[in-house]
């Protein structure tokens, strides 16, 4: 029986990554239909607020924006369209979501997006020593200095979590 090899393929996420020279670590796991960050988190033994969900939203003009968030944290939208100066802000459906990132909803990565887009993140996330986010499919997420989302992607800090 041959050992199953836990590297994981280059993803868009793992490229923009290695040719910005970020040390990462892979943590591959068993993808669970609509298991978010809370499935990952507890299959790979970590504390589900520090790994870190990206969801795809969009304003109330439907330009696309990504919000990074902890896993057992909900984004409170009108904090948030507040904080950004929007009128409004509303999770994508799954097909739009897709469209803008590149990528399938479940495997949704902030690096090596299709669309250039404003990134915002949780500012205690950054306040963690290490995250785990998604990095480009489904059941594969890259451990990270969570200041890489600032420098690589010039996230903006905000204050928008809820209690799940």
């Amino acid at each position: 029986m041959a050992r199953k090899e836990t590297h994981v393929s280059e993803t868009p996420a793992t490229q923009v990554l290695r040719a910005a020279g970020v040390a990462f670590t892979e943590h591959p796991y068993e993808y669970l239909e609509h298991g978010g960050a809370q499935h990952s988190a507890q299959v790979l033994g970590f504390d589900p607020f520090m790994v870190v969900k990206t969801l795809v939203m969009q304003d109330q003009a439907a330009k696309p924006l990504l919000v990074l968030m902890h896993g057992n944290r909900k984004v409170s939208t009108k904090a948030l369209a507040r904080q950004i100066g929007a009128k409004s802000v509303e999770p994508c459906t799954p097909e739009v979501a897709n469209r803008h990132s590149g990528y399938l909803v479940g495997g949704t990565s902030p690096f090596g997006t299709r669309r250039d887009m404003p990134v915002y993140v949780e500012s205690t996330v950054l306040d963690l020593p290490r995250i785990l986010i998604n990095g480009g499919r489904r059941g594969y997420l890259v451990g990270i200095d969570p200041q890489v989302c600032v420098q690589l992607l010039r996230a903006t800090p905000v204050q928008c979590a809820l209690a799940e």
